[in-house]
């Protein structure tokens, strides 16, 4: 299998680490400056790069192409990646709208090449553990689930794709598409009802020459906020949210009350974590992405810590970092099922254009009742 992965930053990095970690080979990297990509395929040892992405298709001839640039950029380099029929693998968020990313579905599904979508925090080892307990019947019928983080990010990072819209950031498009994909993997994926709202608590950023990887932005803030040379770019996007969703279950009777709460940028007092509320017992895990410890309440009533089985551990890639773990699983799903051997189902366009289409529902604000004037 040969892979062309579109992006030098971190997730392009990660993404052609995951390949060659399912025994595909990396063929190809493109990006937007030109020096900036050289460097990054020679550290990987990618033997061809470049800054023209339908010029790489054509060269490369890729079996699948690696989408990892932000959301914004990802419309029109899927659509040609479609059109040369190649099997494609796309980071979060699908696309910056739900309009772009439910075209982008029906052409895939047109042309029969496979897809994944990256919203990946569903294999981490305790997710994968929870998952296993609530189909085992260990929490009774699932009643509700909790996702609750808060992230305090510095409100001074420089300004970039993470403040717009139209480049696909926001809190939605890069942390609600990770504990949605977690929820429906763990309780089932057909969802009834969704009420949100969000709010943009930042309102600007500073302009800063230089930042090229996300996660080194940190080190670009200015040293001066108050230097009056400072130029500023306005946020148009949340950096927090509210959702609440009713999910249906294959093991409940009624519909699962779910409740995702994120602040961007507000600090943290106690762990943040992902509770799973049933019947008959409860299943908390620590981490916003559930990546921490798994503790049960049952029978004992009371908390307890429980270990990770051996056989899901084994499974977890043996790379640094939860992210990559994470690429890693999915893309040996992914390679796996393009070479037609059974796998479990992984997230898809499917998915990916549904989160787009909730996201922009959310972003609406439209779940207000005035009650004014019953005061």
């Amino acid at each position: 299998m040969k892979v062309l992965v579109h992006g030098t930053g971190f997730a392009g990095e990660g993404h052609a680490d995951a390949f060659r970690g399912a025994g595909a080979t990396v063929v190809g990297l493109v990006g937007r400056t030109a020096s900036v990509v050289k460097d990054v395929a020679e550290k990987l040892s990618i033997p061809y790069s470049s800054t023209n992405w339908q010029e790489a298709l054509d060269t490369c001839k890729p079996d699948i192409v690696s989408i990892a640039t932000p959301g914004g950029a990802h419309y029109e380099p899927i659509k040609q990646a479609i059109k040369a029929e190649c099997h494609i693998f796309c980071d979060k968020p699908m696309t910056h709208s739900a309009e772009s990313a439910v075209e982008l579905y029906e052409l895939a599904k047109s042309k029969g090449v496979k897809t994944a979508y990256a919203a990946s925090f569903r294999y981490t080892a305790s997710v994968l553990h929870a998952k296993r307990l609530v189909e085992s019947g260990a929490i009774g019928e699932p009643l509700e689930v909790e996702c609750i983080s808060h992230f305090n990010l510095d409100r001074d990072i420089p300004f970039g794709w993470s403040h717009r819209k139209e480049d696909g950031g926001g809190r939605l498009n890069n942390n609600f598409t990770h504990t949605l994909s977690i929820v429906s993997s763990v309780i089932g994926d057909k969802l009834l009802s969704v009420i949100g709202e969000v709010r943009d608590d930042l309102g600007r950023a500073p302009i800063v020459d230089g930042v090229h990887n996300f996660m080194t932005r940190r080190n670009f803030i200015p040293k001066n906020m108050n230097d009056p040379s400072l130029k500023w770019g306005e946020s148009n996007v949340e950096w927090s949210y509210t959702v609440m969703a009713q999910f249906q279950s294959s093991i409940a009777a009624k519909p699962v009350s779910v409740l995702f709460k994120h602040g961007g940028l507000i600090p943290r007092f106690n762990n943040d974590h992902i509770v799973f509320y049933g019947s008959e017992g409860a299943i908390y895990i620590k981490g916003h992405y559930g990546s921490g410890a798994l503790s049960f309440w049952g029978k004992s009533k009371q908390w307890e810590e429980l270990p990770t089985p051996a056989d899901i551990l084994s499974s977890i890639p043996d790379v640094k970092g939860e992210t990559e773990q994470c690429w890693h699983y999915l893309a040996q799903l992914f390679i796996k099922d393009i070479k037609g051997e059974v796998v479990k189902p992984y997230p898809t366009f499917k998915e990916g254009k549904q989160y787009q289409q909730l996201i922009d529902l959310i972003r609406k604000n439209e779940n207000w009742t005035d009650v004014a004037h019953l005061q």
